[in-house]
């Protein structure tokens, strides 16, 4: 039996993929950061595993590899690699969606009781040795609503569910999904502006495409309840910061949590850094002590449905861009 040609666009000496070997001897294993590295490799190369591979290095592959039939990026957002070539390609395209969702669903709830205790003003009276008594809020009297309801909106939605919290959901598509017993109430995308007066905390959990840059902007966030709580896990430019900024300066809203930016590394100079009514978390919040090492494992085990003629998990709607 002829050896299958895996290529891995990726640093070679990144210990985690040193897991890869265990995909056996009848594989041919070659990992490099370019096209142009994989040398001859490419030529036979039947799977392509993106694992660091840039927009241009992915498209350098898809040219230089006409053996190729099926392509496995780590991430579970897409919008850094997706290009006409990649969309226009026959090839299956998958993605790392569900891999890191656990952790960005608990993030969630971390941001949640962030605010409904009040941690910042405890964190104040701590620092001024000042006994400082003051009313808390329970989740169980809050209502929660998910722009996004994919992977990480089902994994906010059952840990919300768990807490007590009333739980709305937005997603393109209504069709019933597993997840949905974790939802109060389903709305179409074209009803984001029903939802958004009903939350005290909104959640943006959703990928990053033309149709959902800026989805939460000026117009959404003067719809929100003055103490509502904006929270970002998906992708930082489906929130216009701008407008975010404006509006937790203003108090239009009460707060925020946030894991991700429209620009990162976070600008120095971005008036977030110096709000007290903002919580940062420098896009780690999915960085578990295994969370590296998750994905390879994923990606092995979608190779063995791959060469059993299994159906792969999470193949993309490239037209959709998730």
């Amino acid at each position: 039996m002829d050896k299958i040609t895996v290529v891995v666009l990726g640093d070679p000496s990144e210990p985690t993929l040193k897991a890869l070997d265990s995909l056996g001897t009848q594989v041919n294993l070659c990992i490099a950061p370019t096209a142009a590295g994989l040398g001859d490799a490419l030529a036979e190369a039947r799977v392509l595993y993106s694992w660091s591979g840039s927009r241009a290095e992915i498209i350098n592959v898809l040219a230089g590899a006409p053996k190729l039939e099926w392509v496995q990026v780590r991430s579970a957002g897409l919008d850094g690699i997706m290009s006409p070539e990649l969309q226009a390609s026959p090839l299956p395209l998958t993605n790392g969606s569900g891999t890191f969702s656990q952790s960005l669903g608990e993030f969630v709830i971390a941001g949640a009781l962030y605010w409904a205790k009040d941690l910042p003003r405890m964190q104040r009276a701590k620092a001024e040795h000042r006994w400082e008594v003051f009313n808390v809020l329970e989740l169980s009297t809050e209502t929660l609503g998910i722009v996004g309801h994919g992977d990480i909106g089902r994994a906010i939605a059952r840990r919300a569910k768990a807490f007590g919290m009333r739980v709305l959901a937005l997603r393109r598509d209504l069709t019933p999904r597993p997840g949905d017993e974790d939802v109060d109430k389903l709305y179409p995308n074209s009803e984001l502006h029903s939802m958004l007066p009903e939350c005290d905390y909104v959640v943006a959990a959703a990928p990053l495409t033309p149709d959902t840059k800026h989805m939460l902007s000026a117009a959404e966030f003067n719809l929100m309840k003055p103490s509502a709580v904006i929270m970002n896990v998906g992708r930082g430019p489906v929130i216009d910061e701008a407008a975010m900024i404006e509006a937790l300066r203003t108090n239009r809203i009460r707060a925020a949590a946030l894991d991700v930016f429209e620009v990162e590394p976070l600008p120095v100079d971005s008036p977030l850094w110096d709000m007290d009514n903002v919580l940062i978390s420098a896009h780690t919040a999915d960085h578990t002590k295994d969370w590296l090492n998750d994905a390879v494992v994923f990606f092995m085990e979608q190779f063995a449905r791959w060469k059993n003629n299994e159906p792969l998990k999470n193949v993309v709607d490239k037209s959709a861009g998730y």
